[in-house]
């Protein structure tokens, strides 16, 4: 398949990463690189909504997309502006009109996301009377597009200790974000696809983490009519799936994976029997991970 990607991850990108030495289980002396984390505090024009721990690529793309799906940013809002301050670590959102979120601040739930993520405890609101398209999922695609992502130099592979989340459409990775924290990785895309003017028509999203309930609330707000992971489910995430109608796979690893929600979306469209087992050297990082 050739490359499809209109943003892919830079392993090679030395600020995302460092050389740390130390000893191995044998006394021997090693260097390996380790996953940066730095702090990004976001704005909503002059108020400051939260800072989060991030690997510090695409900072614009994260602040938009975490403002998007805390429901801060309406759903047809597209920022004026976004200013990134490197020095300051500090990104600025602006919109034309004026916001205050003060009471929204008081109410913060916290998730079960890498790095301490929060939810400000309405977000459920965004999902009455939500109901996505019951857009079918081709097994053959779930397959390619597994294969392709497993197959991307990335941090995840080079490093570990970090998420990826993928916007696919169809056989087709298209935009692969990572970070400490899954959401963060979900905010970006989310971020991207505001600032692009892109659709979520007929597009899916995979991750590496797992399928919980805030991974579910951010796709359904993204108006994503799928969700898949190489990982396993929480109990809250895929009742909520089923409320919203997501599709929603998980255990995806090879020939195998497991649909807990629309699965009348499936089309079987490729026999198992042909699609080679997940490379051992990716099994043993997820059980690591």
């Amino acid at each position: 398949m050739p490359d499809s990607y209109l943003i892919r991850p830079e392993p090679a990108d030395p600020r995302l990463t460092r050389p740390v030495r130390g000893v191995d289980h044998d006394g021997r002396e090693q260097e390996i690189r380790v996953v940066e984390e730095r702090p990004l505090t976001i704005f909503l024009n002059g108020q400051e909504i939260v800072t989060a721990m991030t690997i510090g690529d695409y900072p614009d793309y994260l602040a938009v997309g975490y403002l998007r799906n805390q429901g801060m940013l309406r759903p047809d809002e597209v920022p004026t502006a976004v200013e990134f301050d490197e020095e300051l670590e500090t990104v600025v959102v602006r919109t034309a009109r004026a916001t205050d979120y003060e009471e929204k601040l008081k109410k913060k739930t916290r998730t079960s996301g890498c790095a301490v993520g929060t939810v400000f405890g309405d977000v459920m609101e965004g999902l009455e009377g939500l109901t996505l398209p019951a857009t079918p999922v081709r097994t053959s695609d779930l397959y390619a597009l597994a294969h392709a992502i497993n197959t991307t130099p990335s941090l995840y592979l080079e490093a570990g200790a970090i998420h990826g989340t993928v916007l696919c459409e169809g056989d087709r990775p298209l935009v692969y974000m990572e970070d400490v924290g899954r959401h963060n990785a979900v905010d970006k895309i989310a971020g991207w696809m505001v600032m692009e003017g892109v659709s979520p028509e007929a597009k899916m999203l995979y991750t590496t983490g797992r399928l919980t309930s805030e991974m579910v609330i951010k796709t359904a707000l993204m108006r994503l009519p799928a969700l898949a992971s190489r990982s396993g489910f929480t109990a809250w995430g895929v009742e909520i799936a089923r409320q919203v109608g997501l599709t929603l796979i998980g255990r995806m690893r090879g020939r195998r994976f497991v649909c807990l929600s629309g699965a009348d979306r499936l089309v079987y469209d490729a026999d198992p029997g042909h699609v080679a087992d997940e490379p051992r050297h990716l099994r043993r990082k997820a059980a690591a991970d």
